[in-house]
């Protein structure tokens, strides 16, 4: 089961028509998906105090919290969908991290460091942004490549060889041919190793 992690505000976004290019094509394929979209379900990203008192035990209170982890748990591929903001992801996105990825669910402590979620055999991250991916990547920092594949999701149990990333750069001056020649490949650009 595919499970797609959404993370963008507005409902008119190239990022939600590459949801629903995406989610159309598994559709016509009979392929199992569900969607996380944590804008739609209103909900909170923020870390606070109070939170922190069980956090670090792994429980949590949030009834969203919980149906996430149900629904990745129930996943062994994971699709992301965000646009890149200030060289990175959208606060949600953090927040969603910072929030549901808890120890003994994602990760586990007691003997080190050790990634709880290695029955995640495919991720495909599909990030937009006003800058292309060789400037992300050189001129950036290395965002989702150096920091959110190689670091956030290794350390979850994610081996980065098998996490895609397709980037839609200069969103903001391509032309409508263009997005549109990208919304037509992204279904073969998905499925090609």
């Amino acid at each position: 089961m595919k499970t797609i992690i959404y993370a963008h505000p507005y409902v008119g976004s190239f990022n939600h028509e590459i949801l629903n290019r995406l989610s159309n094509s598994f559709s016509m394929n009979d392929e199992e998906f569900e969607v996380i979209n944590p804008y739609a379900d209103n909900f909170n990203p923020l870390l606070m105090g109070e939170n922190l008192e069980t956090h670090g035990q792994g429980q949590t209170n949030d009834e969203l919290v919980k149906r996430y982890q149900r629904k990745i748990s129930a996943s062994n591929e994971l699709i992301f969908i965000f646009p890149i903001w200030w060289q990175n992801m959208p606060a949600m996105l953090k927040g969603f991290f910072d929030k549901t990825m808890l120890n003994g669910f994602a990760y586990n402590e007691d003997n080190g460091w050790k990634g709880l979620l290695t029955y995640i055999k495919r991720v495909t991250v599909i990030t937009t942004s006003t800058v292309t991916k060789s400037y992300l990547q050189n001129e950036c920092g290395d965002p989702i490549q150096g920091v959110f594949i190689n670091r956030t999701l290794a350390d979850l149990g994610i081996t980065p060889q098998n996490v895609k990333w397709i980037h839609f750069g200069e969103v903001n001056t391509t032309t409508d041919k263009e997005r549109e020649k990208f919304l037509e490949d992204l279904p073969k650009m998905y499925t090609k190793k």
